[in-house]
């Protein structure tokens, strides 16, 4: 009783204050009865359901509970993270090839390239050696080559991982922001700031503004641009079929990914699916190769000003042509679409869902807005 009433007393401090005009919670007919405590059984006959007793059966309707409860997950083995390759980004102008040398002396004078990785915006390159000159990073190819490029990290983000089904729905925040008081632009905002990738807890979404909003908290509000909610399908999708009980579930509008075994939610990550017009195109697939290491390269737009070359992808599963579920060093942040056409997950992530997933086990792709296209036509082979 002494933990309750304190948290009690906050949750009334964050609740709007009533209106003058609003009549009392008592019923205008008050038998000889005690208010209830807020511990009281919430349809209790032996006191008088109103004040905090009443705040906390309205909280409990919203699947709110005091003090609230944690999500039934927890992280996977941050070992996951580390993967043994060496990566570099290729920083000299995009719209120029980057040359490989024999050596660290000709690398360094710029003189006498034995090749060329064509110009693109995003190259990346794994590397067995490092040394610098003039304070610019080169980098020893397997291959013997030098190059110039800079080492490089990737995203730390983990999904989580359920002991049982969850009673509420959750998701991520994936852009720093601050929870209002209201579903409006113009209520107050509120402290604390919410960084990205805080795991939130959802008991109510609403349509505001031309926005979904969500409630992550009484009189805490966050809105579509910052957040994104984990919808969690256990009925099995259209074309995995009745004796198979797991599957992969890709959701385009939400970004994110579930995975579904035996009527449980095992798994749930942030992910980046193809940006518009390369989308990840929605269906029901079979992963029908997996690889531990890939190189991916490829241009899409007519003057290939969109050339990506990436060497020694982690756990790749290819399940649509080219396109895959694979690990993307490059990306320092998910749940936004800009891909072209693969499945982008965290480095952690992808190793999970490698360890877990074989070839032969299905991917549901949908997108709940409805606004991907779904004509087959419309499909290129994909890529990363």
């Amino acid at each position: 009783m002494k933990k309750f009433l304190p948290v009690l007393a906050l949750l009334l401090f964050l609740l709007p204050a009533a209106p003058a005009q609003a009549q009392s919670t008592l019923p205008s007919t008050t038998p000889d009865l005690p208010l209830c405590l807020p511990d009281a059984e919430m349809n209790s006959a032996d006191c008088l359901m109103a004040g905090s007793a009443a705040l906390k059966k309205e909280l409990a309707s919203l699947g709110i509970s005091l003090p609230q409860k944690p999500l039934p997950a927890v992280p996977p083995d941050p070992s996951l993270v580390q993967v043994n390759i060496s990566i570099a980004k290729i920083n000299n102008d995009k719209t120029d090839p980057a040359a490989m040398y024999a050596t660290f002396e000709d690398a360094k004078a710029g003189q006498n390239p034995v090749n060329f990785i064509p110009a693109g915006a995003n190259r990346y390159i794994s590397f067995v050696n490092v040394a610098y000159y003039n304070n610019k990073a080169y980098v020893q190819l397997e291959s013997g080559e030098w190059m110039r490029a800079s080492p490089t990290t990737w995203s730390r983000f983990q999904g989580l991982l359920f002991t049982r089904n969850p009673s509420t729905s959750f998701g991520w925040i994936v852009d720093l922001t601050r929870a209002r008081v209201a579903p409006s632009f113009k209520a107050q905002e509120i402290d604390p700031d919410l960084p990205r990738y805080t795991l939130v807890q959802i008991y109510e979404v609403r349509s505001a503004e031309n926005f979904d909003w969500y409630m992550i908290a009484p009189n805490r509000w966050v809105d579509r641009r910052s957040i994104r909610q984990v919808r969690v399908n256990y009925e099995r999708p259209e074309g995995v079929p009745a004796e198979v009980n797991r599957w992969i579930d890709i959701n385009l509008y939400d970004q994110t990914l579930t995975v579904i075994e035996n009527g449980r939610l095992v798994f749930a990550a942030l992910i980046t699916t193809g940006g518009e017009p390369f989308y990840t195109r929605p269906g029901t697939f079979q992963i029908y190769k997996k690889k531990p290491l890939e190189t991916m390269s490829g241009a899409f737009e007519a003057d290939r000003s969109d050339y990506y070359y990436f060497e020694d992808v982690p756990w790749t599963m290819y399940f649509d042509k080219a396109r895959a579920l694979h690990g993307a060093y490059w990306r320092t942040s998910f749940g936004y679409p800009g891909s072209h056409g693969c499945v982008n997950l965290s480095i952690g992530d992808a190793r999970w869902l490698y360890d877990w997933a074989v070839e032969g086990d299905y991917v549901h792709v949908w997108d709940p807005s409805g606004k991907t296209p779904t004509d087959p036509a419309y499909y290129s082979d994909g890529g990363a």
